[in-house]
């Protein structure tokens, strides 16, 4: 995808993002589209691993937990201002996580996932066990100043402005990662996770591309949790739990890995469907399932896939004249072409020699 194209995609998910916050009149549907949005945030970071790198994670909800619980103890030991406390939490958090990542993505397959899940099991017991910090199961207030960024915190938490807000981060976060995925480091990330051995074989050194993709990750997931403190101003133990992580690979299923923006519309389409199947029945989660299942069995590649096939057939559909056109000149011209074909595979063969 060009850089051109990855513009005006975002561009035109920010006006979308804007249309919808004018048409929306009601308080209620604005926060649930705010929750929604945070965790498509959420998800993309979990999806991004699991396309990049071919692993997921169980334990990206410490990541998503964490950045309330630093930016609320920095807040409470008046230690920095808002905007410092907000830039520490994510790159720390990026850094602690690169550090990581250095030990446990070398662990393959299943493994890695429940090395995750120990870890934010470990993180979990420890927020919740410390009573003192972090108040223990009960959770901690984040006691956020009256201004951020020179804003009111009480109009930034209007669920227009919030919800405006939380959408423009996420369009601005699919948009960086798709600008960053397009060059050296995605081509080595994707090589890394097709075949490390060969990656290896050819000089690429995989654990640094490894790590660094998991902070990445860590880092979009942490950007979620300082969206959800800013919105809800409360962090409590039950954020750092492995179901939130469970949650989001839900959601990231749902959606297709595939696409840098299938994650988010899984997300999109988790909230709307707990939202809306949560009024006929008590056991919602078990009809989602069902839902998850079909997926899994007819669209391995997710509603993002599903959708991309069908946008690829209606345009095959509206051009049979010109493929029949294309082919009818192929085979007419195809004994000039052989020459030439044959001399572009040979300077391809010495550019690599």
């Amino acid at each position: 995808m060009s850089i051109s194209r990855i513009f005006s995609l975002c561009a035109a998910a920010l006006v979308a993002g804007l249309a919808l916050t004018l048409a929306v009149s009601s308080g209620t549907v604005l926060s649930l589209l705010t929750q929604a949005t945070i965790y498509a945030i959420f998800a993309s970071g979990v999806g991004l691993l699991l396309r990049q790198n071919g692993m997921a994670s169980f334990g990206h909800a410490t990541f998503f937990g964490a950045s309330g619980y630093v930016i609320g103890i920095l807040l409470q030991l008046k230690a920095v201002p808002a905007e410092a406390a907000i830039a520490l939490a994510i790159l720390g958090i990026t850094g602690f996580a690169f550090l990581l990542g250095l030990v446990i993505v070398r662990v393959p397959g299943i493994a890695f996932g429940m090395l995750t899940l120990a870890v934010g099991q470990m993180f979990f017991l420890t927020a919740n066990r410390s009573r003192g910090l972090t108040g223990g199961a009960d959770g901690m207030n984040v006691e956020w100043p009256a201004t951020l960024l020179g804003f009111s915190i009480s109009e930034i938490v209007q669920p227009a402005h919030m919800f405006g807000l939380c959408w423009a981060v996420l369009v601005l976060c699919l948009g960086a990662v798709a600008l960053l995925l397009r060059g050296r480091f995605g081509a080595i990330t994707e090589a890394v996770r097709d075949n490390e051995e060969r990656a290896r074989f050819i000089g690429i050194r995989t654990l640094l591309p490894r790590a660094a993709l998991f902070a990445l990750s860590a880092g979009i997931t942490s950007v979620a949790g300082t969206l959800t403190a800013l919105n809800t101003g409360f962090v409590s133990p039950e954020s750092l739990h492995w179901s939130v992580s469970g949650v989001a690979l839900m959601m990231v299923i749902v959606g297709g890995y595939k696409a840098l923006w299938g994650p988010a519309l899984g997300a999109i389409v988790y909230f709307l469907a707990k939202d809306i199947l949560g009024d006929y029945a008590s056991h919602w989660m078990a009809i989602f399932g069902v839902a998850l299942i079909t997926v899994i069995v007819f669209s391995p590649t997710g509603l993002a896939g599903a959708l991309g096939r069908l946008v690829r057939g209606k345009k095959a559909k509206g051009r049979p004249r010109a493929a029949t056109t294309a082919r009818t000149a192929s085979t007419t011209q195809a004994p000039a072409m052989q020459a030439g074909s044959s001399a572009q595979v040979s300077k391809a063969a010495q550019a690599v020699h």
